[in-house]
């Protein structure tokens, strides 16, 4: 019976430091990350995801340091390696997952940067895809502000060569600003991110 419980106690505490483990990591990469060390934050980001085979957060961030990089980058043989890294860590989630609502807005940012980096050449290629995947995002949920305001987002930015109407689309802004304010993130590393932007979208609508 000891036995038994010195096993369970061990293993307790074995869940207890590696979850501590686990934190400790992801505060420390998020840490550097703030501070605009965005390499060596994926890199964390990505020896976090070897270790921790059952989280789908350290490899998330992968995707969104290097996809986030992508957007400010000039260079072009740059930008490729970066969204090619992004597209590795975030395919090895969606494998696993399906249900996802914030893999699905992920890859739709992705495939975003794509067009931002050569509008010409890519918006063509993947606006169907960029849809099609917050599509799939509000589908598994649609109160997801990120997946919400992304899809008007997206589509506000093209307003100009389109032409379309964009009174729906701001006022898709505005409902995702009101599901800002009421995400519950399920743990302290999920997902939060969107409202500073939002907001700037929404002021840009009222002009």
């Amino acid at each position: 019976m000891t036995k038994i419980i010195t096993t369970i106690a061990f293993f307790i505490c074995s869940l207890m430091s590696a979850q501590t483990q686990f934190e400790q990591g992801m505060g420390k990469a998020m840490g550097l990350w703030k501070e605009g060390k965005n390499t060596e934050a994926s890199a964390m980001f990505e020896r976090i995801a070897s270790a921790e085979k059952n989280s789908w957060l350290p490899n998330y961030y992968v995707a969104l340091v290097n996809t986030t990089a992508a957007f400010k980058e000039k260079d072009k043989s740059k930008v490729d390696l970066l969204l090619a890294k992004a597209q590795d860590a975030l395919d090895i989630e969606m494998i696993k997952d399906q249900s996802n609502s914030e893999l699905y807005t992920m890859q739709a940012l992705l495939y975003t940067a794509w067009v931002v980096q050569d509008p010409m050449t890519n918006s063509q290629k993947y606006s169907k895809k960029i849809m099609e995947a917050y599509a799939k995002a509000k589908a598994i949920d649609p109160n997801n502000p990120r997946a919400v305001f992304g899809e008007a987002d997206y589509q506000l930015g093209g307003a100009k060569w389109t032409g379309v109407d964009t009174k729906p689309l701001c006022a898709q802004v505005d409902k995702a600003i009101a599901l800002f304010a009421t995400f519950k993130p399920e743990t302290p590393f999920s997902p939060k991110w969107g409202l500073e932007r939002a907001l700037e979208s929404q002021k840009n609508c009222k002009k």
